[in-house]
């Protein structure tokens, strides 16, 4: 049997592989991250990534939420990290998945790789037995919202006068239901 050329993959083609990331072992690449997303850095905070943020990032977990079950994820195109996520549990209800931060490299946006890092978070939200799984969005980051609401997200709230570093904010909590 041949397989039709239009079905075959290109020999170019990376598979996007999903990690859990260190800090001790993964904090480089992390940074080196972020500075290929500072624009992403800059809307929310007001200020450049520094190390600062890259510790915030394994540090940090939503209220009430427990930081030993969060997940700090990484995915990697070709051995480089070109996305990182965080998912933790029991936010803002004792049975939701809450993503605290999805961050694509500037490079990378608009490649799909958004929609194969969410299929892979739903997942694990599933796995942990999560009826939701929620997100907050910036306002003024109207392709981001927009992205989320083609997967499915709908407005559960704003959250007006929400303060990131030197800006405020109107933050939109959205909701999937799994």
């Amino acid at each position: 049997m041949r397989l039709k050329k239009e079905f075959l993959v290109p020999s170019d083609f990376e598979v996007p592989q999903v990690r859990q990331l260190v800090q001790g072992n993964d904090a480089h690449a992390v940074r080196d991250l972020y500075d290929r997303a500072a624009d992403f850095v800059a809307m929310e905070t007001g200020s450049r990534p520094n190390n600062t943020t890259v510790a915030g990032f394994f540090a940090d977990c939503p209220p009430g939420a427990d930081i030993a079950k969060s997940q700090k994820l990484g995915l990697f195109l070709a051995n480089q990290l070109v996305a990182i996520a965080d998912l933790a549990f029991g936010y803002p209800e004792i049975d939701d998945a809450y993503i605290g931060l999805l961050l694509i490299d500037k490079g990378c946006r608009g490649m799909g790789l958004g929609h194969v890092f969410l299929r892979h978070l739903k997942g694990l939200a599933q796995t942990h037995d999560a009826s939701r799984l929620l997100i907050a969005v910036l306002d003024e980051n109207l392709r981001a919202r927009a992205f989320w609401e083609r997967e499915g997200f709908r407005l559960v709230k704003s959250i007006p006068d929400f303060k990131l570093g030197r800006k405020t904010h109107v933050v939109h909590r959205m909701a999937l239901q799994l």
